[in-house]
């Protein structure tokens, strides 16, 4: 996701964590001071940036987004949130009451105790006391191959910086013709599957098509600099 351009992104960042795992080196670090309400926190993957707290317009589209897409009677849709990060999409769906189940799938741990015990509680304290929701602390790509898994609704999936631009280079198979088939397969007819991209991916809308889904279309979000964040979203035929 896009770095923060505002000026308590400008100040050194202070690391207030920093942990090994499975897929390599996971930081969270705060802009600004402790004390200070427009304080930033931003997570790092392998040195690289991935997403902060400076704007969740974006995340917080790609679930409304997704309910929008689904017909307005269908009762108490399952929802899943491919991927925890700072928040938003989480916190966006614990305030929608009209969502069902709601899982979010996370590979970190560290990013999990971030939320449950450390700074990101601010975000999200409330979706995850919300009794709707349900953290699975798994790979997200392994987690959708599994047989007999369960279906959802829809899938909103917010996994690396998009189709086109991965940090972790086993991200990418959810973006091939098998990661979609996988998608597909765990949703119900009409299921929406919602995808979170830093940059624009015509590639990636055809991708879409060739998968089956049907109705794909892409929403833009400006951001301060460069290009848009978007969300691709495609529809699971009957």
């Amino acid at each position: 996701m896009h770095p923060p351009y505002d000026t308590a992104a400008d100040r050194q960042p202070v690391t207030l964590d920093r942990r090994d795992g499975p897929y390599g080196e996971v930081a969270l670090r705060r802009r600004g001071a402790a004390d200070d309400a427009d304080a930033v926190f931003e997570i790092i993957a392998n040195g690289c940036f991935l997403m902060d707290t400076s704007d969740g317009r974006s995340e917080r589209l790609l679930v409304r987004a997704a309910l929008d897409a689904l017909p307005a009677d269908r009762p108490a849709p399952a929802l899943l949130i491919g991927g925890l990060g700072v928040g938003f999409s989480l916190a966006e769906a614990a305030d929608e009451p009209r969502w069902g189940r709601i899982a979010v799938v996370e590979r970190e741990e560290a990013v999990v105790d971030w939320h449950r015990d450390g700074p990101l509680a601010a975000v999200t304290a409330r979706a995850l006391a919300d009794p709707r929701t349900a953290v699975v602390h798994a790979d997200l790509v392994a987690h959708l191959r599994e047989p007999d898994g369960p279906r959802h609704d829809a899938l909103c999936l917010d996994i690396d910086n998009g189709p086109d631009w991965t940090v972790t280079e086993d991200n990418t198979g959810l973006y091939s013709p098998a990661g979609l088939a996988a998608c597909a397969a765990r949703l119900t007819p009409g299921g929406v599957l919602a995808v979170w991209s830093a940059q624009p991916s015509p590639a990636f809308e055809g991708s879409l098509r060739n998968a089956g889904f049907t109705r794909v279309r892409t929403e833009e979000i400006a951001v301060a600099r460069g290009v848009p964040d978007v969300v691709h979203i495609g529809i699971r035929g009957a």
